[in-house]
């Protein structure tokens, strides 16, 4: 997808219904900026963590039941160290209950065009009925990047002061490795397997790939490299650029902003409705012979995009982020499936499977 005009530039299988696993931290990071922006909380809203909160499994930050903490600070720990109790509290404190907020996310993933996405949960631990494609997250990465500029940024921090503790950042591998790489997620789980949105830019060029179903962190760093090496080349210097259209959003029950104070009393949640709710995006065909829908395959997804974008930052008490390093990550896995760049990973149907019980090994790698 170039994200400058929303052509796809390469894919295979990019409607597959697959596990996203921590790729869901995008949405509900996307939710928590949109709700920053129509003023219903601030960065220094705080936040109380509840049990179900608190007891979720790695990857955490260690929050308490009953522990307040300021919204910046879980902002921080949900986009660099992809913490489950940070995202459950997020949702909690922003819808109510966790549930109303899946449901205000799959509803924003379909006003941004991400019409084969559910959410059941707001960390991405694996559980029935929670999936997404590789278009679809590539799609949410656009938007991302284009719809909240001032909070781009923290994807590509390498740590990051959470209050109760420094994080480091799940991507700082490939951050590290690949010139140019500046965001944006990682996800893993036994089911999903290790998946990466990233992008990168070059000179006026850039590109967000988005891998499903690696095997490990090293194979699939080392796909997401050879596709974006591969079509670094293959895209225009200069396109006309057509910024995705943000969804119109407003709020039938407000939430009461929380200030700093010890002493404020916990806000209404509020609902979330959206005015006017885009068409459903025309999606590109699949290579020929490609399964589509809920066929397990694997799934890869390209977008890019050319616009160099302003250096701004929202107020997170963050430095700007490091330099990457000019060493890129070479693949070497076999070239057939570097030319069709897909991971080696079956896919699996997350609607055809009952829920698995989240462990200490589900988290980011």
């Amino acid at each position: 997808m170039d994200a400058r005009t929303g052509e796809a530039i390469y894919q295979q299988n990019a409607n597959t219904r697959l596990h996203p696993a921590s790729l869901t931290k995008m949405m509900t990071l996307y939710m928590t900026f949109s709700a920053i922006e129509r003023g219903e909380v601030r960065l220094d809203s705080k936040f109380t963590i509840s049990r179900k909160a608190a007891n979720e499994p790695p990857s955490k930050l260690g929050l308490r039941a009953g522990q307040e903490i300021e919204l910046r600070y879980l902002i921080r720990a949900a986009a660099v160290k992809s913490a489950n109790d940070v995202a459950t509290a997020l949702g909690e404190n922003l819808a109510g209950s966790e549930e109303e907020f899946t449901r205000q996310m799959t509803q924003m993933a379909r006003a941004l065009g991400m019409n084969n996405t559910q959410f059941r949960n707001a960390h991405g631990l694996t559980s029935k009925g929670h999936y997404s494609t590789a278009q679809d997250m590539s799609l949410l990465g656009r938007h991302l990047f284009y719809d909240f500029p001032q909070y781009y940024n923290l994807f590509s921090r390498r740590s990051a002061d959470a209050s109760i503790a420094r994080v480091a950042a799940t991507n700082r591998r490939f951050l590290d490795d690949y010139d140019g790489a500046d965001g944006i997620k990682t996800g893993y789980t036994r089911a999903a397997g290790f998946n990466l949105t990233a992008s990168a830019q070059r000179g006026n060029k850039r590109l967000i790939a988005t891998v499903f179903g690696g095997t490990s962190t090293a194979q699939r760093n080392q796909t997401v490299a050879k596709l974006l090496d591969d079509n670094f080349p293959r895209i225009p210097d200069r396109v006309r650029e057509t910024p995705p259209q943000a969804p119109q959003v407003r709020t039938v029950s407000r939430r009461a902003q929380v200030t700093a104070s010890a002493a404020a009393t916990r806000p209404e949640p509020h609902r979330m409705v959206l005015q006017a709710s885009r068409a459903p995006t025309a999606r590109p065909a699949g290579l020929a012979g490609a399964p589509e829908g809920d066929a397990p395959s694997r799934a890869d997804r390209l977008a890019l995009d050319s616009s160099p974008r302003p250096d701004s930052r929202a107020d997170l008490g963050t430095s700007a982020p490091n330099a990457t390093s000019a060493t890129d990550i070479r693949a070497k896995g076999h070239p057939s499936a570097l030319a069709l760049g897909a991971s080696s990973r079956p896919g699996v149907n997350p609607r055809a499977q009952s829920p698995i019980l989240a462990s200490a090994n589900d988290r980011d790698g």
